[in-house]
């Protein structure tokens, strides 16, 4: 994806080996998931939800009376966030979520929502942040619509704790010809509606010559182009690394897809936070730089394959 206002990204540079280490998350299967239901991504004891936190003081007071974090999230995009068989909230998202809380003392509250509505939610007061995937980019920060350049809303701070680029896949054994962005010239992609994917597509096909611009199918979810593709009604589908590989490995028994070319447009994942809600935003900073120090970030990210995205501390609004 593009730099837009509405990326989703993954892994960064060549991320090809990670394929194969998501494989360990392979038994978790893509579900569904209705809209604007909760769930929480981890569990925290009484004990954790107290004073003890070594660095609850951080937060707002308001949150830290509460014990919650209202995070708005689009909660099928596996294995970032998604639902397992049981109907939890699981993924990477979730699991950083459950060990920042720890940190903070509170608990993590996912909620789900279309990822295109995540930071008109956050600015309404529906969520203390949003976490979902979201690539941190400069237009995001200023509340710029990518496409018309306009300003759209106050913008967005992020706490970035990921970084990760985008791949194509097709049905396997029938890429098409494809292997880069410029070969889709003529034919269809499906995509997730506001991601970088849509934006990256819309860009290549500028570019193509007249009578083989590229046909763009986008919708509310990536599971949902992933059934279209599935079902023959596209040439090639396209979303972050991380998920588009974990639906090679996972979907029809790693029969259904294959990865094509290399990734592009690496970029850091960002927790987006309100422009004005600089409490919240350094409290996750510290949080998350806390559980980079004492090694439960890398256990996560061994966890789900995707160790080459790791980063090595937190950063405020490091996209460009």
């Amino acid at each position: 994806m593009t730099a837009s206002t509405t990326r989703r990204t993954t892994a960064a540079r060549s991320r090809i080996a990670a394929v194969g280490a998501i494989a360990v998350a392979g038994a978790l299967l893509l579900t569904g998931c209705g809209d604007q239901t909760k769930d929480s991504g981890s569990d925290i004891s009484e004990t954790q939800a107290g004073t003890s936190a070594p660095l609850a003081d951080k937060l707002p007071k308001e949150i830290r009376d509460k014990g919650v974090v209202k995070v708005g999230s689009d909660i099928a995009y596996a294995p970032v966030e998604f639902k397992d068989d049981s109907g939890k909230v699981v993924g990477i998202d979730p699991d950083l979520a459950d060990a920042m809380g720890k940190q903070l003392g509170v608990k993590f509250e996912f909620e789900n929502g279309t990822f295109d509505t995540l930071i008109t939610g956050l600015r309404s007061g529906r969520y203390d942040m949003a976490m979902s995937a979201m690539t941190d980019t400069k237009d995001r920060q200023d509340g710029v619509d990518s496409e018309t350049g306009k300003k759209v809303g106050e913008g967005v701070d992020f706490v970035d704790y990921f970084t990760a680029g985008v791949s194509i896949y097709t049905k396997k054994g029938d890429d098409q010809g494809i292997k880069t962005w410029a070969d889709l010239c003529g034919k269809k992609i499906v995509v997730q509606r506001g991601t970088v994917s849509e934006d990256l597509a819309k860009a290549e096909s500028e570019k193509c010559p007249a009578g083989k611009k590229i046909t763009i199918e986008a919708f509310d979810n990536d599971q949902q182009a992933q059934t279209r593709l599935r079902a023959g009604g596209a040439d090639a589908g396209s979303s972050d690394f991380p998920v588009a590989a974990y639906a090679v490995k996972t979907s029809g028994g790693g029969n259904d897809f294959q990865l094509v070319g290399e990734q592009v447009e690496a970029a850091p994942y960002g927790i987006a936070v309100a422009k004005d809600d600089t409490q919240l935003r350094d409290a996750l900073q510290a949080a998350l730089d806390a559980i980079i120090a004492n090694g439960e970030y890398k256990k996560i990210m061994d966890k789900w394959g995707v160790a080459e995205g790791a980063v090595d501390k937190a950063t405020v609004n490091g996209g460009k």
